[in-house]
């Protein structure tokens, strides 16, 4: 079930995306389409799945368990993780041009993120020691 599921049955129609610009801990206006949609997505990657009793499950990214796993796995299934969490937002459809760079114990994730409105770029740090 997608956080964003939030219409009740009528599915057949255009829903707005429209919430509000967070910039830091203060509330900047609205936004709709691609611009929020970049910012649900990074949200929803900033925060650790099954962590916060306040949101969903299907919410957030699992990414501290792979503290301490082998490069090699942690590439292979960041892409996935990624997927998933991004997947339960209707307005992304999906993510391409994916990359991982290694820089000691952390992975530089990139990848572009295919939503209804359009694409963005964007990027993540994950702490893999």
């Amino acid at each position: 079930m997608s956080v964003l599921k939030t219409y009740g049955d009528d599915t057949d129609g255009f829903h707005p995306s429209k919430t509000w610009r967070l910039s830091g801990n203060r509330l900047q206006g609205m936004i709709d389409g691609k611009e929020a949609a970049a910012q649900a997505a990074e949200l929803a990657l900033s925060t650790e799945r099954f962590f916060y009793d306040i949101f969903s499950y299907d919410y957030g990214v699992e990414l501290t368990d792979l503290i301490g796993k082998d490069r090699e796995y942690a590439k292979a299934d960041l892409r996935r993780r990624i997927e998933e969490a991004l997947g339960e937002d209707d307005r992304i459809t999906g993510i391409s041009d994916f990359t991982v760079d290694f820089d000691r114990e952390a992975a530089k994730v990139r990848f572009t993120v295919n939503t209804i409105f359009g694409e963005f770029n964007a990027e993540r740090s994950v702490t893999l020691g």
